[in-house]
């Protein structure tokens, strides 16, 4: 992030420091004394709360920017949830990684069904800017309720398919089958 730092008046360290030490948090999801490490490796002596204070004001535009460089998601999307519980209220963590294992999106919400992966979906397109060659999903009915729902009107529309809880090599396209 050289090329385009900014001067930031009195901060003590100059600004290619503070770029760099954001640019690490952000780009490799490192801990603020993770940073702290990599820096005193080069010689440089920050502290960790110093480098919170950075991130929290000149994070936001650094996180942009990084997000804008990545380039293109990928053609196959995972999709999964996750039960989490916060403050005693049991939420839905919603995840999207494309097939080369960059998440592309998340979503927490208080609910698991066809309006909360719709909602999800519509986040996805909006976001990437793109439909998914393939959906991988697991056998959550609301997965398939919502991508009928989201992709009906396009002509695009992504091919799903579903996995169990096993490896992505058991993938099974997604069908209706007369019993």
């Amino acid at each position: 992030m050289p090329d385009d730092v900014a001067h930031y008046p009195r901060y003590r360290f100059p600004p290619a420091i503070i770029s760099h030490a954001v640019w690490l948090y952000y780009q490799f999801t490192l801990s603020f004394r993770d940073v702290e490490d990599l820096l005193a490796q080069r010689g440089i002596t920050v502290s960790y709360e110093s480098i919170r204070h950075w991130c929290e004001t000149f994070g936001v535009a650094y996180a942009r920017r990084l997000r804008r460089r990545s380039g293109p998601v990928g053609d196959t999307w995972h999709l999964d949830e996750l039960f989490a519980t916060i403050r005693g209220q049991r939420q839905y963590l919603w995840r999207a990684v494309d097939q080369d294992g960059e998440v592309i999106d998340i979503l927490l919400q208080p609910r698991r069904d066809r309006h909360a992966a719709a909602r999800f979906f519509r986040k996805l397109l909006k976001r990437s800017g793109r439909v998914p060659h393939r959906l991988v999903t697991d056998r959550l009915g609301s997965y398939r309720a919502a991508h009928r729902s989201s992709c009906r009107s396009s002509s695009t529309a992504p091919r799903a398919t579903r996995t169990d809880s096993a490896p992505a090599s058991r993938e099974i396209k997604q069908e209706r089958r007369s019993t």
